[in-house]
């Protein structure tokens, strides 16, 4: 971890510290002899009589190492938490600097330690991952309180006691840690996170180790570490050639686009430029590797968008296997050890480095990054892999060996469980095989609820690699295809033929099954990488979608000229996104009317059947939904984006993402009224995003009057499940008076969940 560097002046004795304690860390001392000497190093450092270290054992604390006090009560005295000086700065994790320790009213004398003698008191806790470990102490004989400098020294010293502490405990693997004292969690603990690939797994923890970078950052002969590097790109081309053609052999061909994908990063001239480049400006190879990770990662993070962070994901594979390589490592091995029922705990992984890993063991995965749209994610969801990501925090509170129950669904990891949580985790697995038993029985089945309505279940896409779960949980179509994902994955603009190529893929894979292509969703925080971004106060609703469309006529006809290419002789539907007025839904009808006269003049065959609408997620659209019908051949609400913009509420920032409820009867008004003016217009209406892909959502929706509900995978077979359920006329006569404007409620979701339990509907 990076330590931050304390004030110190320059004729500061401590300055000499850190300098010391760097030294220490890299000794191969046990941890009584480390704890030794880094008192002797507190106390002559900081000048000092006394420098002590308390560390947690059981539910108090025991003196482990002094400089000062008597060494016949290390080990021997022990304090309760709040007892003493020492047990309140535990107690309240805050520390206590006092100029006469003796006549504080918490002063507890211990005669055994002979500390009577000592006036000043300085003690501060030594805290990790939100953990108070214990307690670092210095004292003198003078009276006088300690300086800003000497506490922020000793603040730092206490961070990184704490670090070499729980390193060393784990490094010996608790055969020679200190008798008695257990630093490392030992309680029941729930990690909290986001799902990303479904599924209940159990299993014992594993600490993924990404590649530790090299202490010798300054090259000391350029031309060797150029050499070096050299070598090293050309063995992980060659790593990534093998992985693409042998490894993936085992996933199914739209895994294996992503890998291909994977291997363009590897031949990007660019990355490879900046590499070289860095190297040749005296950096080792080591350096050279770490200092573009930090450029891409810094570029990449400003963008709020999931999809393109999924680029930074494989950007930083790739780093960490050119360092392993750098290290020396053959990648050739068929895989990394992994202890059976392994569930690896990281705090990112890529693609290949799950490959890395024996499948027959790996079975589950905890991040403390991720994203739902990462190629990781992506791979697990093909391998049936369990993962919850971005649970932030969560290295501090797991360690290798640790019992571990990952419940896919909720996105919760259960560490070190109870008999009760292992007992209902148990219980979960049984029904879920069960509940998978029933979705494979309906899967063939059509959605239709018990008053006769039928119900098109459609999936959410935007990649090769979902398009082989059109058939593997039997949905209907496509109703989303994002085409803005092969824009943002690619190192160059894509050319018109593999624009042509990728539509066809998705038409053929869908057979006679609608697929609905959104024309490029760009701009705000998706940034493209061979294009300089627009800096914007409010990315959201700025220069992004059929904005930029209208503003770059020709980007809007290049891919509409992709589209009618792929259509030709065939049923064609795309829509345009974040129309705003009826306007601009003409002024991109005109484009489409000048592409096509070009493919007539050209001789290009018509699609057999074209459908041309509108994404409406913007409210000011939802009042012009009359005029807009006249001009479209259907609508698709884009639910997560109108209800941001309706509640003034952004979806991806976490302290106001959760204002509002999905089920709140003012969204749900809107939504109803969307759907009535359609339904007036007898123009087709789907409603798309994470909304639809949630059981109790979904029955609310079509209560309202959606029959084409777009979802992700991960949602067919729940909601198919309620559908099948649900009397549809009956939810709707039950929301209906609760649809008004004078209701104080900020969501219906209650009377929504009594309404499914009396009527035997699972949600």
């Amino acid at each position: 971890m990076k330590i931050p560097s304390p004030r110190i002046s320059r004729h500061d004795p401590s300055a000499l510290l850190l300098k010391r304690i760097r030294e220490l860390m890299a000794s191969e001392e046990g941890v009584q002899e480390r704890l030794d000497h880094f008192v002797k190093l507190i106390a002559s450092s900081m000048r000092v009589n006394v420098a002590s270290i308390y560390l947690r054992s059981g539910n108090g604390l025991e003196l482990c190492a002094t400089k000062g006090l008597k060494q016949s009560a290390v080990h021997k005295t022990k304090l309760a938490l709040g007892e003493g000086l020492v047990g309140r700065v535990a107690a309240r994790a805050r520390l206590l600097n006092l100029a006469n320790a003796p006549r504080h009213p918490n002063f507890a004398y211990k005669p055994e330690t002979g500390e009577e003698k000592f006036q000043s008191f300085l003690g501060v806790p030594l805290l990790r991952g939100g953990r108070n470990l214990g307690v670092l102490v210095v004292q003198s004989k003078k009276s006088r309180r300690f300086t800003e400098i000497e506490v922020e020294n000793l603040l730092t010293v206490a961070m990184i006691l704490a670090e070499i502490a729980v390193e060393d405990e784990r490094a010996s693997g608790g055969t020679k840690r200190l008798k008695g004292i257990r630093l490392t969690p030992t309680k029941p603990e729930t990690i909290s996170g986001k799902p990303f690939a479904g599924g209940l797994a159990k299993g014992q923890a594993y600490l993924h180790s990404p590649p530790v970078l090299a202490k010798q950052m300054i090259a000391q002969n350029p031309k060797v570490e150029e050499e070096r590097m050299g070598d090293a790109i050309g063995t992980l081309r060659k790593s990534v050639d093998a992985m693409v053609s042998g490894e993936t052999a085992t996933l199914d061909r739209a895994s294996k686009d992503i890998f291909e994908s994977y291997r363009l990063f590897a031949y990007d001239r660019t990355w490879v430029e900046r590499l070289r480049e860095a190297v040749h400006s005296g950096l080792t190879a080591e350096a050279a590797v770490e200092r573009v990770r930090n450029e891409h990662r810094a570029r990449m993070l400003k963008a709020r968008d999931p999809y393109l962070r999924a680029r930074l994901h494989d950007l930083e594979d790739l780093a960490n296997r050119l360092l392993r390589i750098l290290a020396g490592e053959n990648l050739d091995k068929t895989h990394r050890a992994l202890p059976e029922q392994a569930i690896v705990f990281a705090r990112n992984l890529g693609p290949a480095e799950i490959l890395d890993y024996d499948p027959s063991r790996l079975k589950g995965i905890v991040l403390e990054e991720g994203a739902a749209t990462a190629h990781a994610t992506i791979i697990c969801r093909t391998l049936g892999i369990p993962l919850i990501g971005q649970s932030v925090g969560m290295l501090d509170r797991i360690e290798s060996g640790d019992e571990v129950l990952l419940d896919g669904e909720m996105g919760e990891a259960y560490i070190r469980p109870t008999q009760t949580q292992s007992a209902d985790f148990n219980l979960r697995v049984g029904l879920r095989a069960a509940l998978s038993k029933a979705f494979e029985s309906q899967r063939s089945l059509p959605a239709k609820t018990k008053d006769g309505q039928k119900i098109s279940l459609l999936l959410n896409a935007g990649l090769l690699a979902d398009l082989p779960a059109l058939d593997t949980v039997g949905a209907d179509g496509i109703g989303l295809f994002r085409t803005e994902f092969q824009f943002m994955i690619a190192r160059s603009m894509p050319r018109l033929g593999e624009q042509v190529e990728l539509y066809k893929k998705a038409m053929t894979a869908s057979g006679t099954r609608p697929v609905t292509f959104r024309t490029l969703d760009l701009g705000g925080d998706k940034i493209l990488p061979y294009a300089d971004p627009v800096p914007e106060d409010n990315p959201a609703i700025g220069w992004r979608a059929i904005r930029i469309g209208l503003d770059r006529p020709s980007l809007l006809r290049y891919q509409l000229r992709a589209l009618l290419i792929a259509g030709s002789g065939v049923h064609l539907r795309f829509m345009f996104p974040m129309v705003a007025s009826v306007s601009e839904f003409l002024q991109a009808k005109t484009l489409l009317a000048k592409e096509m006269k070009r493919a007539k003049k050209l001789g290009i065959t018509p699609p057999e059947k074209m459908e041309v609408g509108v994404m409406l997620e913007t409210p000011a659209l939802a009042w012009q939904v009359d005029a807009m019908c006249k001009h479209v051949d259907f609508v698709s609400v884009g639910a997560n984006d109108l209800m941001q913009f309706f509640f003034a509420a952004d979806r991806d920032n976490p302290r106001v993402a959760s204002r509002y409820d999905r089920l709140h009867p003012a969204g749900l008004s809107l939504l109803a009224h969307i759907a009535k003016r359609c339904k007036l217009h007898k123009t087709p209406i789907t409603i798309c995003g994470e909304m639809a892909g949630h059981p109790m959502e979904a029955i609310c929706l079509t209560a309202l009057g959606y029959r084409n509900l777009s979802m992700p995978v991960t949602g067919i077979g729940p909601v198919k499940s309620a559908i099948l359920a649900l009397d549809c006329e009956k939810l709707a006569k039950t929301l209906k008076p609760l649809l008004v404007s004078t209701t104080d409620s900020d969501s219906l979701r209650e009377q929504v969940m009594v309404f499914c339990q009396k009527n035997g509907i699972p949600i």
